[in-house]
């Protein structure tokens, strides 16, 4: 059975599980909020970079791999030459899904740990009845989301091709 296989039901369990579930284990377990916040964080990321991996690695043409084989190329220069060069649109697609989902995650997580941040900052905000803070602070997330995102789309550019 390939490894994909085996994981895959282990990753259908964990993969549902909303990020801000995991918090209070990772809080009692960690016992500092600033990683926990970065560890609800990775586990918003983490999915959407791995799915599109693992399809961008499958829809690999096998031409290329018996090109590479061959070649007589090394496991690491078939994963630096062949593989990662052929799943790089599905991987930075992967990655500019997971940006959004981090996104989305961090706010929550640094309003609930009470910690620095701009979560932390819309909380206050809400508890002094600031509307325009709190208005602020959505724009800042809004900002750093379009900004990075059009630096995804940059990157996506750079590392598609046409067969």
């Amino acid at each position: 059975m390939p490894p994909a296989q085996a994981l895959n039901p282990f990753i259908q369990l964990l993969k549902p599980i909303s990020p801000l579930a995991w918090m209070p284990l990772l809080l009692y377990t960690v016992k500092n909020p600033t990683w926990t916040a970065i560890l609800v964080v990775f586990l918003a990321s983490l999915w959407p970079t791995v799915a599109n991996t693992a399809f961008g690695v499958s829809t690999i043409r096998k031409d290329y791999l018996q090109v590479a084989s061959l070649l007589q190329l090394s496991w690491w220069q078939r994963l630096i030459w062949v593989v990662l060069p052929a799943a790089a649109p599905a991987i930075v697609a992967g990655l500019r899904i997971s940006f959004g989902s981090a996104l989305v995650a961090m706010v929550p997580a640094e309003m609930l740990l009470g910690e620095l941040g701009v979560g932390y900052l819309t909380w206050m905000e809400w508890n002094n009845l600031h509307i325009a803070g709190i208005l602020f602070a959505i724009l800042i997330v809004g900002a750093v989301g379009v900004t990075l995102d059009a630096g995804f789309n940059r990157l996506a550019r750079c590392v598609t091709y046409t067969e």
